[in-house]
């Protein structure tokens, strides 16, 4: 790589860094690019994204970024899991590492909070944003359902007492 085509990555990096909300450091040896699809392809649907990285480069472009504390985890093989959803990367990249050992956490980033990999696991067992919302929704509709009930029940009432009296005469 020549001068310009490191700073275009540094750059690259960079900008993914700002407009994260959560980041993942993964070490990827020995995943297959079979098995490199496969991850992507998950972390497309929840909107993350993998990138390979090259450590020096990662580690220029993560100074003065709020992942700046996540330097050190870029030795050896490292991919970056990158997500504007804070609890996407974290789940998806934690599920595909329970069922392919390959898949290694090494740690992650929060906004400026250094993550382990406990911070990590515990980040992915959060309930996504569209979860969320969902159990919200569902929130704010159940008291609208229970007086709509309480407003029937009355006629209701008044019908089965007219049915039971027209019944018995």
């Amino acid at each position: 790589m020549n001068r310009t085509e490191k700073q275009e990555a540094i750059n690259t990096y960079n900008g993914m860094f700002a407009d994260s909300n959560s980041v993942v450091v993964c070490s990827y040896k020995g995943l297959t690019m079979t098995d490199m699809n496969a991850f992507r392809s998950e972390l497309r649907k929840e909107g993350g994204h993998f990138t390979v990285t090259k450590n020096t480069l990662a580690k220029l472009a993560a100074k003065d970024t709020d992942y700046e504390g996540l330097q050190d985890l870029f030795t050896g093989p490292t991919g970056i899991v990158y997500s504007t959803d804070a609890v996407a990367a974290a789940k998806v990249a934690y599920n595909y590492a329970k069922t392919n050992d390959k898949l290694v956490i090494l740690g992650g980033g929060l906004g400026a909070k250094v993550l382990d990999v406990a911070g990590v696991e515990a980040l992915a067992k959060l309930p996504s944003l569209d979860e969320v919302r969902g159990t919200l929704v569902g929130l704010l509709q159940a008291p609208a359902t229970k007086i709509a009930r309480v407003l029937n029940a009355p006629a209701q009432q008044m019908v089965n007492v007219t049915k039971a009296y027209g019944e018995t005469a």
